[in-house]
């Protein structure tokens, strides 16, 4: 199969995605790694579940993150007495006009920031994963299409275990990406301080749109057309078939996996590996593609046993090793 995507076609696409990240800088320090997967969740038309202690900026990256690619955003904190409706909307009742009319909740925006959603009870944690799946919600009799693009980024907060509802694994892994968001470097901190929103506001780093809706909805078409060959599926099949099979993979860490992932995993690391390849300004995807996008994309979807639990066993090291073991093309 030939490659019908010019080099010049993508190197277009990548300046603009560069240009993103400079407006963006205007404001975040660092978190490359973060900026970088949310780049490729939003090409790849998919969701991303964050974990991170409070106070590393998750909710100011996507705020910035939506200015700069001319979208809208909304953030929904999760708490216990959080309903669907408030996620949702409602059907209310006019009694001037005597007709029943429609609000919409918050989730009718591009970009939403769903904060600790491990907070809120599995039936509001339904209604959102429901809207990320479908793309519509219903109100009443109603069903409404949810502006496109459509993006969460929902968040949770991994030292408070009070109060919390698990995220079912099966929820889990309808999130295209679970990243990790750290503690910035301590130049990086220097920086945060002098940019800091608590005596600046959000509208003084002048942040522009470089791109438009109907833009990203383009740039989600165009990385579908980006080239893999069948070697490069033959790799994605077995680092897969590696984590459901680790045996087969003379993998040490192994008999810490319960279970493996899910075909979603297989085409999650498809099309994330066509994303990488846009970042990179590359027509077709390679191993390396693979590689980079793995940890993100493998993370949640690993799940261990008792005896991994136990030991605290980190799931990252394991896709590292799943990497190590199945050769590359």
């Amino acid at each position: 199969m030939a490659i019908a995507i010019s080099l010049q076609e993508i190197k277009s696409y990548q300046e603009k995605l560069d240009k993103v990240k400079s407006e963006i800088s205007k404001l975040i320090v660092g978190q490359e790694k973060t900026l970088n997967s949310l780049l490729r969740g939003v090409l790849a038309n998919g969701h991303i579940l964050v974990e991170g202690v409070p106070g590393i900026a998750k909710t100011l990256i996507v705020k910035s993150f939506a200015t700069a690619i001319g979208c809208s955003s909304k953030r929904i904190q999760f708490t216990a007495d959080l309903l669907p409706a408030d996620i949702t909307g409602i059907t209310a009742y006019n009694e001037k006009t005597k007709e029943f009319y429609t609000v919409k909740g918050p989730v009718f925006t591009n970009f939403v920031v769903a904060d600790e959603i491990n907070r809120a009870t599995p039936k509001v944690q339904s209604a959102l994963l429901e809207a990320m799946q479908e793309k519509q919600v219903t109100i009443g009799k109603e069903t409404f299409k949810l502006p496109l693009p459509f993006f969460v980024m929902a968040n949770s907060n991994p030292l408070e275990t009070e109060g919390v509802y698990t995220l079912p694994e099966a929820q889990i892994d309808r999130f295209l990406f679970k990243i990790k968001m750290d503690y910035p470097e301590i130049e990086e901190e220097r920086l945060i301080l002098k940019k800091n929103t608590n005596i600046h506001e959000f509208e003084d780093f002048d942040i522009k749109p470089v791109l438009d809706s109907k833009e990203i909805i383009k740039l989600q078409n165009f990385v579908k057309t980006i080239y893999f060959g069948e070697k490069v599926e033959d790799y994605i099949l077995h680092i897969v078939d590696a984590t459901r099979n680790p045996r087969k993979y003379n993998m040490n860490f192994g008999k810490y996996i319960s279970l493996g992932g899910s075909p979603r995993a297989t085409i999650s690391l498809f099309i994330a590996g066509k994303a990488e390849a846009l970042l990179n300004g590359d027509n077709f995807v390679s191993p390396q593609h693979i590689k980079n996008v793995a940890h993100d994309v493998l993370r949640h979807r690993i799940i261990l046993n008792y005896e991994g639990e136990a030991e605290s066993i980190n799931k990252d090291e394991i896709i590292s090793e799943v990497l190590a073991k199945v050769p590359v093309p």
